[in-house]
């Protein structure tokens, strides 16, 4: 994909997206041009490819961003696929031929983070992996009331309204009154502080090294993620908090979204081993504490035993987490669940998910 696709590509987004034949908005346009072309990693081969017909026409695409990882010590560009469009009927063998550059004999690695049943199928088929349990997304709520209107806003958008969220506010105050396992507990001796971008990448690099997969996460390459995730207003502000124990160590740190009185959205958890419980609990009584509604986020295996000792807690299906490689230690290490994956390394931060 060259800069002058832009104005096809956003036409066939909206188009398959969000169902309109409109052309491509200034908006959206430079958002595609700072995503798919922006990364410290970018370079044509691992960027976005697209089919032309015989007419010359672009008639599908794969959109995707080159993310830095570490794989068994050695530097790995991964591609990360956001956006898989074939044009109709028109279109289809086009998408055929690019789900077939996509197969696993001829990719270092490519994952995704929200795919279709369907497109699942394709991922196993072409010799790749489907991460189950990063396939589910967590929900614990702290104001039931509240966060069941927010979340209902985006069909409903008058629920959000200022009236109706102070009623359901006294709701779950009385609420929680009557039932306080709605109050997650913090841990005794720990402290939650809020702390810069920054210090959230230091102390991710030593908490990451307990997997043989995890994400690079270069200065350079950390702070463009979070400039382009910083984009997505309609999440909220992106914030950092790290956990300190009673020694002043930092074990713990979290990176999430949040909008005031709303859903508190967690991109990243990352703790030293043996601290799952305590950082966990921590995250969850200082977002409460901060009066959001709810916490949702992705499900990472290492947490998973930590995060469901949680009351008022669900688990859905957030689309199918598939991965393929040509090298069978990476695929192993996925299978075993020895891979961070997700949040900054992920899609989640999109404003394709959300926006336009």
């Amino acid at each position: 994909m060259e800069r002058g696709d832009i104005p096809t590509i956003g036409k066939m987004f909206n188009k398959i997206f969000r169902e309109s034949d409109c052309e491509t908005g200034e908006d959206l346009g430079r958002y595609l041009e700072t995503v798919f072309f922006g990364s410290p990693h970018y370079t044509p081969e691992c960027g976005s490819v697209v089919h032309e017909n015989g007419a010359g026409d672009i008639d599908s695409a794969i959109l995707s961003v080159p993310i830095g990882f570490v794989v068994h010590g050695r530097p790995t560009v991964a591609r990360l696929l956001c956006a898989f469009m074939a044009d109709g009927r028109a279109g289809a063998v086009g998408a055929a031929r690019l789900a077939r550059m996509m197969r696993a004999a001829r990719q270092e690695m490519c994952f995704s983070d929200n795919s279709s049943p369907v497109s699942a199928d394709h991922w196993v088929a072409g010799g790749g992996v489907v991460l189950p349990i990063q396939s589910l997304e967590w929900r614990r709520s702290f104001r039931p009331f509240v966060a069941g209107a927010v979340l209902a806003s985006r069909r409903v958008p008058l629920l959000r309204s200022r009236a109706v969220i102070g009623a359901l506010l006294l709701a779950d105050r009385a609420l929680r009154w009557r039932k306080p396992s709605t109050k997650p507990a913090s841990v005794p001796g720990y402290e939650t502080r809020a702390a810069s971008i920054e210090e959230f990448r230091q102390c991710a690099g030593p908490m990451l090294e307990r997997f043989s997969v995890r994400p690079s996460w270069s200065r350079s390459e950390f702070d463009w993620l979070a400039g382009v995730a910083s984009l997505n207003r309609s999440l909220g502000t992106l914030q950092c908090r790290k956990v300190i124990c009673e020694g002043g160590r930092t074990v713990g740190a979290f990176l999430f979204f949040g909008n005031e009185n709303g859903i508190a959205n967690v991109l990243n958890v990352l703790c030293e081993e043996g601290r799952e419980f305590d950082v966990t609990a921590e995250l969850f009584a200082c977002l409460d504490r901060e009066g959001y509604a709810a916490a949702v986020g992705m499900a990472q295996p290492f947490l998973m035993n930590a995060i469901s000792r949680q009351r008022w807690l669900s688990f859905r299906h957030r689309g199918y987490f598939c991965m393929v490689t040509r090298h069978a230690d990476l695929k192993e290490a996925a299978l075993r669940n020895d891979i961070y994956i997700g949040g900054l390394a992920s899609e989640s931060w999109s404003r394709l998910l959300t926006d336009f």
